[in-house]
């Protein structure tokens, strides 16, 4: 049997999947047990029981001064701007992103907008934002909405132009007009598309949120890597991240789910 026809069964897949995690995590255990046998004081890497220690007391010791569970404070700060700046980018891809795949005038006015626009690097933008909208919650929602609405809006109307022109023509030939078009014929196959450009677009907009946190925030969970790193703190900063990276396991879980379960008859993809 050829190499590509051969599919593992349930056991080799669990295997499989964790292999690339058992190795990442040896390979840091004994990098940290090296360095530390050679300088007990080295906070570089530290050993992983002491992130583990770290982590306990992140998430179950109050701060001395507040009395707040810290992490989970940043955690809730963090989660709400990521939410408003998704969710926003969210609703203005599709709505510019069905404009463009089917009126053929907002196309000719905004795709080489759009296409002008999402060349520029948000993190460029990053001081005009503080300098236009303060240093407040505004600037790091907005700065996520400016680095992946472009890319949902190219996605989602490129998605539209591949409606088949059938469906459009019977839809007429129906008596359907142009708005019906768009909410009856374009918009239902689009959603399925919107979940995986959602996903697709988590991990740039992590990238914006902890770069706005670290700059000019005074909660967060970027904001707190980027204080602590001060005191090369390197148990937390781990922690911080390790966390960061299992939230957005989550939602991009959650998100495949309701992909999933909404539409069963669109792919999922991984």
């Amino acid at each position: 049997m050829r190499l590509i026809n051969k599919k593992p069964g349930p056991a080799l897949s669990v295997f499989l999947a964790a292999l690339p995690f058992v190795l990442m995590f040896v390979a840091y255990a004994v990098a940290s047990y090296y360095r530390l046998l050679e300088n007990p004081s080295d906070k570089l890497l530290p050993a992983p029981a002491t992130v583990l220690e770290t982590a306990q007391r992140l998430f179950t010791e109050g701060d001395r001064r507040s009395g707040r569970i810290l992490l989970w404070h940043d955690t809730a700060s963090s989660l709400r701007r990521l939410a408003i700046g998704v969710g926003l980018s969210a609703l203005f891809g599709l709505v510019f992103g069905l404009l463009i795949g089917l009126i053929p005038l907002a196309r000719n006015t905004l795709a080489g907008f759009v296409a002008v626009i999402s060349m520029i690097p948000p993190l460029a933008l990053l001081p005009i934002l503080f300098i236009v909208f303060g240093l407040g919650e505004l600037s790091k929602v907005v700065l996520i909405v400016v680095g992946i609405l472009p890319f949902l809006i190219r996605d989602l109307s490129g998605r539209t132009l591949e409606i088949p022109r059938e469906q459009i023509v019977k839809a007429e030939t129906l008596g359907a007009s142009t708005w019906v078009i768009v909410l009856r014929v374009g918009l239902p196959q689009l959603l399925p598309r919107l979940i995986q450009a959602i996903r697709l677009s988590l991990g740039p907009a992590w990238l914006f949120l902890i770069a706005a946190e670290a700059i000019a925030s005074d909660q967060g969970l970027g904001y707190r890597i980027f204080l602590v790193r001060r005191y090369l703190a390197m148990d937390v900063i781990l922690t911080y991240v390790i966390w960061i990276t299992f939230l957005a396991f989550v939602i991009d879980w959650m998100l495949k789910t309701l992909s999933r379960k909404a539409f069963p008859w669109a792919e999922a993809g991984l």
